[in-house]
């Protein structure tokens, strides 16, 4: 260990599994957390799970190899300020699920180990949460895939490739591919209201190119309406007006259904109609 290392221990202060208690883990230098982490995970392998020993190990594990979680998110400074705070705090899980998985017998250093985990974590942060829908993970690394092979082949051929072009460069089925292209229009998305161009009569925003009326709208209130009425009707007068415009029976097989004339039914369905007509009417 070196003099470094040793400073940022207290001798005299002795765990009972033998660990050095380190006063300031987050403070201690790269090199010497190395050092100090190959001792912390010797013992972290024989310490029982849920000792005030092992918590202590695991802890001091994670505050000294805090450095790796920046160096780490220090790649995606693109992302901006806002976002780097987010980005530390789930390559902090990677770093976690690192040292819960870490053996010494890999004979591998803890930084190699540790970094695909960190930055594993921090891509699947983005893959769940910059994506405007969710789409199944495949689809999203398929779209990655997609633009590079577009740009590739674009630029060879001086054209927009086809579904078939990109699925023999991707080595993808065409029907994979195209899925892939709508998957795509998932990572973004647009306000109603965000302005698209101007015209003589002011902005232009999205919604005024987008959608139509439906016109079974306008039935809404008729139905809520018209729901009560039919409540108030006897049990036969119901069956009779389920059997027509719900079963689409015609009168005669109403007839035949309840034992009685076509020319009954007629009279009984014009009689519970006028009824409905002239409740709905009295509401409105």
């Amino acid at each position: 260990m070196t003099a470094a290392a040793t400073a940022a221990t207290t001798a005299a202060t002795t765990r009972t599994a033998g660990l050095p208690e380190v006063t300031d883990p987050a403070g201690v230098a790269p090199r010497d957390a190395r050092e100090l982490s190959k001792l912390f995970f010797g013992q972290l392998a024989v310490l029982e799970e849920g000792t005030e020993e092992h918590s202590y190990a695991r802890n001091t594990l994670i505050e000294m190899n805090m450095t790796l979680v920046r160096f780490a998110a220090g790649r995606f400074r693109s992302r901006g300020p806002e976002e780097m705070e987010d980005i530390v705090q789930v390559g902090m899980i990677g770093l976690i699920k690192a040292i819960d998985r870490f053996e010494l017998s890999r004979e591998v250093e803890f930084t190699s180990f540790a970094i695909p985990y960190i930055v594993g974590e921090i891509k699947r942060f983005f893959r769940d949460t910059t994506w405007a829908v969710h789409v199944p993970r495949r689809l999203q690394e398929a779209r990655v895939q997609l633009a590079r092979a577009t740009e590739e082949l674009g630029s060879r051929l001086g054209r927009t490739p086809s579904d078939k072009e990109l699925s023999e460069l991707m080595s993808l089925p065409e029907d994979e591919v195209r899925e892939a292209r709508l998957a795509a229009n998932g990572y973004n998305s647009s306000s109603l209201d965000a302005t698209i161009s101007g015209s003589q009569d002011g902005e232009s925003v999205l919604q005024d190119f987008i959608g139509a009326e439906d016109e079974s709208l306008e039935l809404v209130e008729d139905f809520h309406t018209l729901a009560p009425l039919i409540a108030e009707l006897d049990e036969r007068d119901r069956q009779i007006i389920h059997m027509r415009f719900v079963e689409e029976l015609t009168q005669a097989q109403i007839g035949e259904h309840l034992g009685v004339s076509q020319m009954h039914v007629s009279r009984l369905l014009s009689r519970c109609l006028a009824r409905l007509r002239a409740g709905m009417l009295d509401i409105a």
